[in-house]
Parts: C-alpha cells; structure tokens; sequence
C-alpha cells in the first residue's frame, strides 16, 4: 500500500474547532466512564483540545513507549493489510476530520475515532501484545471468509466496542474505541438498556453485529491481559471454522 501524508499544514479553521469540540466533549463525558488504563494513555500521549495531532510528533511518543506507530491511511483499509499492519506494529488512521455538520454521525471513520479513541490504549504494552499476536493471527487466515468474520467479532467487541470491569470499583468500564468517540454510546453503553455480558471468547465470535446503531450487546473483560490469554483458544475456534468448511 502506498504511503499517505498527514499535510499536517492543511488542517482548516474548521478541522481544528470540530477536533476541540469533540475533545473537550468526550473529556468532559469521560471520567468516571472510562477505562483507567485509557485515561492513563490519553495523559501519557499528551493530546490536547487545542491542537490537532501531529502523527510525527505521536509516533516518538508510541515508539518510546510500546514500540508502535501511527501510518496515515485514506479511509478503511482491507484484511490482509490490516492485520499485516498490527503484525508490523503499526496502527492505520485517516487524517480527515468530520464536518461540524456531521459531528454525531460517521458513515465511517474519521481522524478523532482513529486518534482520540485507539491511540491512549497503543500507550499500553499489555493492549499492544494482543494487537500485534491478532495480527499475525489474521495473517494466517485473511484469505478465508469464515475465519476473518470470526477475526473481525473479536476485534468489534473489545478493540472497538469493549467494556472492562474497574478494579477498584467493579463497575463497567470503556475501553473500546468505537464507544470512546462517541458522546452518545459513551452514556449509552453503561446505562440500564443495553445487555452487558462478561467476556467469552466463544459467545463473542458467535455474536453478529450492526455498524449502522449503537449495540445491544457488550462484553465485559476483567482485565487488559484477559485480551491476549484468550488468543489461544481464539485459534482453536479459528481451525475449527476452517474444518467446518472442509
């Protein structure tokens, strides 16, 4: 794939307010919701409301930390480059922002969902270990259909849209970054509709998802390093679909 630009200098007026507003919304909404281990990340990468990123300068933070970067893409990118991406340390975001039209609605993501809600956890060496083994497990299997939608239910349900239990408190946390970007599934996720499960790597790979809503169902770490103990058995599941396939 070829390489993207950030053209950091082409940022408008407009780019740089919806970057605050979204900011100091989500940092306001935040406390008390999220993840430690998230809040932890977002201190340590040092973003903040009046700036933009600048890919450069986060990638000396991620590659001190956790030996990760940041590599700008145009928008979604297809499996075998993904996974061969988290397998080469490397996390794809677009550079583009949402208009000030469009700031609760995402026909798919942007700069602030790739930025503001992946990067604090790419500060965590225990998230990273998971992101980079799934990666080399989805290299193996980006060419099987079957495999890959099993692949992409593990990721939608903890890297995008997972909870984690507090260890201090035992409530629900965020961690996932689908939810993190978003003011709405922010509240929604741990208020009285949705249905919150404790995490199984087998009832996570059986469970369909919508892009289109916010979810109805969440699944429920009781830690970070639940994520990489369960790769195992996620492979497991993985040569099973492939036998079923035979």
């Amino acid at each position: 794939m070829k390489a993207l630009q950030q053209h950091y200098d082409q940022y408008t007026d407009e780019d740089r307010q919806v970057w605050q507003l979204l900011f100091e919304r989500q940092l306001q909404a935040l406390p008390g919701r999220a993840a430690p281990e998230f809040m932890e990340g977002l201190a340590r990468i040092g973003f903040t409301a009046d700036r933009i990123p600048d890919f450069r300068q986060v990638n000396q933070v991620l590659r001190r930390l956790t030996g990760w970067e940041l590599v700008a893409v145009p928008g979604i990118v297809d499996d075998a480059v993904f996974f061969g991406m988290l397998a080469a340390k490397q996390f794809p975001a677009t550079t583009w922002l949402r208009k000030l039209s469009e700031l609760d609605y995402l026909e798919e993501p942007d700069m602030f969902h790739d930025v503001f809600g992946h990067v604090p956890l790419l500060a965590n060496a225990e998230f990273c270990r998971f992101l980079h083994q799934l990666g080399h497990i989805g290299l193996r299997h980006a060419s099987d259909a079957a495999a890959v939608e099993l692949l992409a239910r593990l990721y939608w349900f903890t890297v995008e849209f997972g909870l984690i239990r507090d260890a201090g408190s035992g409530e629900a946390r965020i961690y996932g970054a689908g939810i993190l970007s978003s003011a709405g599934e922010t509240r929604y996720s741990l208020g009285e509709v949705p249905t919150r499960l404790p995490f199984n790597v087998a009832t996570v790979t059986d469970t369909a998802f919508r892009k289109d809503e916010f979810q109805t169902t969440y699944f429920v770490l009781e830690s970070l390093d639940q994520l990489y103990a369960t790769l195992p058995q996620m492979q497991q599941l993985l040569r099973e679909a492939i036998v079923a396939e035979l």
